[in-house]
């Protein structure tokens, strides 16, 4: 009977484990969801200011390549020349200035500690950087042969789509 007993009791206190462990990791979860939903809606304020165009009519997008990756951003509505135009004439101005080792816009939206940010501003002259029009929006490509570069653009990717939510998304 006791060694039954010490079974029962053991079996108790191995679920009261369970589910403290699972209480406490939903608590952290729902913590976490949180606090990236309040990121995000902070990195959406400060793109308003940085960025011409409605985020709400827009997508970032944004593909790892060997060699580096794509950014690009196009109006949700092809037809709605006005964001077209601001999102081409944004991404020119922004070519112009990462080809320059000028991060600053990522900078005041992300934080100056944005994954791969320093990186890219140090390491630009390594990296081949081009504006394209594709249709409704506009598209930068960032080509380098330095793998840690590559890295950094890598992570600076990440950190946007993580960073801009429902407004970016993985090429």
């Amino acid at each position: 009977m006791k060694l039954r007993n010490r079974r029962v009791q053991a079996l108790i206190a191995a679920l009261a484990s369970v589910v403290v462990a699972a209480t406490a990791y939903v608590l952290i979860n729902r913590g976490e969801q949180q606090a990236l939903a309040a990121r995000q809606a902070e990195i959406a304020a400060r793109s308003r200011k940085v960025m011409p165009f409605d985020l709400e009519r827009t997508t970032h997008q944004f593909a790892k390549a060997a060699t580096g990756g794509t950014q690009t951003v196009t109006s949700d509505d092809p037809a709605d020349a006005q964001q077209v135009k601001l999102i081409r004439e944004h991404l020119t101005a922004e070519a112009a200035g990462f080809s320059k080792g000028d991060y600053g816009d990522p900078a005041s939206i992300h934080g100056g500690e944005m994954p791969g940010l320093r990186d890219l501003e140090q390491g630009h002259s390594r990296i081949d950087i081009r504006y394209t029009e594709v249709p409704a929006g506009a598209r930068i490509t960032y080509t380098s042969a330095d793998p840690a570069l590559i890295n950094a653009l890598h992570a600076w990717f990440d950190a946007q789509v993580t960073d801009h939510g429902q407004h970016a998304e993985h090429g």
